[in-house]
């Protein structure tokens, strides 16, 4: 199957045929993960979070928060 890019509002979009949609088993209204890089774009289902430890899953810990210094006030955001 060959598709054209047309304009949609500010941007570009494919129409996908019924029997394309039907050969991915994707249904109206659901939520797909769009991947593009340069040799093209893939549009899969997109993973279900179940609860917060799948959310968490492959969460290392490895994240540390610092403080950083904004500088001095410059107007009247301090009063």
């Amino acid at each position: 199957m060959t598709a054209t890019l047309q304009k949609w509002g500010n941007s570009q979009a494919v129409r996908l045929t019924k029997e394309v949609l039907k050969a991915a088993q994707f249904r109206e209204n659901e939520v797909v993960e769009i991947i593009a890089d340069e040799t093209g774009i893939k549009i899969r289902k997109a993973q279900k979070i179940e609860t917060l430890a799948d959310l968490f899953r492959n969460y290392d810990g490895g994240y540390k928060p610092t403080e950083w210094d904004t500088g001095a006030p410059v107007g009247k955001e301090v009063w």
